[in-house]
């Protein structure tokens, strides 16, 4: 409660948004890097320190949640196995269709073609020829972890975090001391994330300044295409989700009218935090059982981030593009797996989009610092995919309720769908 209070009043007493500082910079620092370039381009190591503090804690942040997120749904297995199953098998399957659609959409519209950025990393060796699956199995499983995340080795410190957090489930309460340090860690990496990201106005204004002064301003309109191309991505995944909700035999146009509060809360706040209350209290009215609202919706806001996905997925091939290195299919791949593993746990996690987006840059060695580039217009393109995120777990709860549900009801009446 006191956390709470806190943070409302911080809210309060901040005048503007950091939405609006971050816009304010990236104004500031296209102006700055047009008028005086040798200024702008001493700017530089601003953005730099930033990427560097987002490095950082990729590893702790990704870690602890993804471990809690898998220990949680480890748990949940014993009382709703059915349902966790359906579950994880739905998020993964829509999670994976979104990543696909954006590596698509770029493939399609090119937002990235001609803006000619000077590469400072490239794809490793390995990569540029073809895949051996031995190879790529083997190397999922770090020999020594310690190094493994030490190294900034995303996939195998992820396949770590997923085995650590089901043999924490299965354990028992032995382990609650070990999962009380990990959500310790977390909300450690909450704060410190909070803090790296009030920074981001200041780096944004030194990349942008960067940016302009030494690429000139093809940069901004390719970030124009990137916005317009992600959001016929969000129409299209939104289209697929009421064709679901209208083959489920329920009226899809009245579906996303019931739940219009939660989707303009998401789209205003580009929060899907916000929303889960009023989500929950909708979803039962219309007749789906508090047991499975309950277990479905905090667990899709954490594992089911359908629009997140296809923003990193297409933001990733976008910056490939941008700085002239190719994505072959062992590229791709790794992209759609580092994504689908990344994806998961971190939706609650302050700039987690920013955060995922090192990550699987990271996995692909792309050059990191265009994040801060990317994060100068993060807010245009989180209103839609934050909204896009609720949508599908209005999806998954139909969906699920209806092919998850049987046996599974409340001990008190609920009320009937309305028509």
């Amino acid at each position: 409660m006191t956390t709470t209070n806190a943070v409302e009043k911080t809210a309060k007493s901040r005048r503007f948004p950091l939405w609006i500082q971050i816009v304010i910079g990236l104004i500031v620092g296209c102006a700055i890097g047009a008028l005086w370039p040798k200024f702008g381009t001493a700017l530089q190591p601003f953005g730099t320190a930033f990427i560097k503090a987002i490095k950082m804690i990729v590893i702790p942040l990704v870690f602890s949640a993804v471990t809690l997120g898998i220990y949680k749904m480890s748990a949940d297995f014993k009382t709703l196995g059915r349902l966790a199953v359906l579950s994880f098998g739905w998020f993964y399957f829509a999670t994976g269709m979104s990543v696909v659609l954006g590596i698509l959409l770029n493939a399609i519209f090119h937002p990235g073609a001609g803006v000619a950025l000077k590469a400072t990393g490239a794809i490793p060796a390995n990569l540029a020829h073809s895949i051996n699956w031995v190879k790529f199995l083997l190397d999922l499983i770090p020999d020594n972890i310690v190094y493994a995340a030490s190294q900034q080795m995303i996939i195998p410190t992820l396949f770590f975090a997923i085995c650590f957090g089901i043999a924490l489930g299965k354990a028992g309460k032995v382990t609650e001391p070990v999962v009380k340090v990990l959500e310790g860690i977390m909300q450690a990496m909450f704060k410190l994330t909070a803090g790296i990201v009030a920074f981001s106005p200041i780096a944004v204004a030194g990349i942008m300044a960067w940016v302009f002064a030494t690429q000139g301003g093809a940069m901004l309109f390719a970030m124009a295409k990137l916005i317009g191309v992600m959001y016929i991505g969000l129409v299209v995944v939104g289209v697929v989700f009421c064709i679901i909700v209208s083959l489920l035999g329920l009226p899809p146009f009245k579906t996303v009218r019931k739940v219009a509060e939660p989707l303009l809360l998401a789209f205003t706040t580009c929060s899907s935090e916000v929303t889960l209350p009023v989500h929950m209290q909708i979803l039962e009215g219309t007749g789906i059982p508090n047991k499975i609202v309950s277990f479905v919706l905090p667990l899709g806001y954490s594992f089911n981030l359908d629009g997140s996905a296809l923003y990193q997925s297409l933001t990733v091939c976008f910056l490939a593009e941008a700085y002239g290195l190719h994505l072959d299919f062992a590229s791709i791949i790794t992209i759609l797996i580092t994504t689908l593993i990344a994806n998961k746990g971190t939706a609650n996690v302050a700039a987690a989009s920013l955060v995922i987006l090192a990550v699987i840059l990271t996995s692909i060695n792309l050059p990191v610092e265009a994040i801060a580039i990317v994060a100068g217009v993060d807010r245009f393109m989180d209103m839609g995919r934050t909204t896009v995120n609720v949508f599908g777990n209005t999806t998954a709860a139909l969906l699920l309720n209806r092919f998850g549900g049987k046996g599974i009801a409340d001990d008190n009446l609920t009320m009937t769908q309305t028509a």
